[in-house]
């Protein structure tokens, strides 16, 4: 897949590559038992936290099938981190991706997640040619699936009791979205040539 350039920049936001002093800003979220549900490793103490900053650090780039890009999304005015978005490459074959965010609650409902999502749907569907995209969220948040439908995503799929999680059962949605739902009125296709009528 082609070079990208980071960091990449929204209206509000900065989304850009993590760094070691990130750990103050990221810990303020990634430590919630509503966050924890959905990082790829445990992140319950300080040093959880700076090594999930050291893997996220080298996840820059989409090179093969497994790879991740994740962004620390960086607010404009202040500079401060008040969340992440990642993008992972599924699948070569089926051009298969799946989206993952986490934001400070704090910062929740402000429009931010739906900028940053917005710039990395565009992202893996122009830059990374990717087909499908899938997120999977908590069946209990009616902001995160408000969100994937503002988005446009469909949802796919609703798991019951399928996980248990800090001695609660998991209730886990599945939303997707496919390269030519996303803006359809937005991209120009070509017509098909029509032979000449006499």
């Amino acid at each position: 897949m082609s070079s990208l350039r980071l960091p990449i920049e929204t209206a509000h936001l900065q989304l850009r590559p993590f760094e070691r002093g990130d750990v103050e800003a990221v810990r303020r979220y990634h430590t919630l038992p509503s966050v924890q549900r959905y990082v790829e490793r445990p992140t319950r103490y300080p040093e959880d936290v700076a090594a999930a900053i050291a893997v996220m650090r080298g996840q820059v780039e989409l090179h093969r099938p497994g790879d991740t890009l994740t962004l620390a999304m960086v607010r404009k005015g202040d500079h401060q981190l008040i969340g992440q978005v990642s993008l992972k490459w599924s699948d070569a074959t089926s051009g298969q991706g799946e989206l993952r965010f986490a934001i400070d609650p704090a910062q929740s409902g402000k429009g931010y997640l739906t900028e940053a999502l917005t710039a990395l749907i565009d992202l893996a569907f122009d830059h990374f040619r990717i087909h499908r995209l899938m997120v999977r969220c908590d069946g209990r948040s009616h902001h995160s699936i408000k969100l994937m439908q503002k988005l446009g995503l469909r949802l796919e799929a609703h798991y019951r009791e399928h996980a248990l999680f800090q001695g609660e059962w998991d209730e886990e949605l599945h939303f997707a979205v496919l390269d030519r739902e996303w803006r359809p009125n937005a991209k120009v296709v070509e017509m098909p040539k029509r032979g000449r009528v006499a």
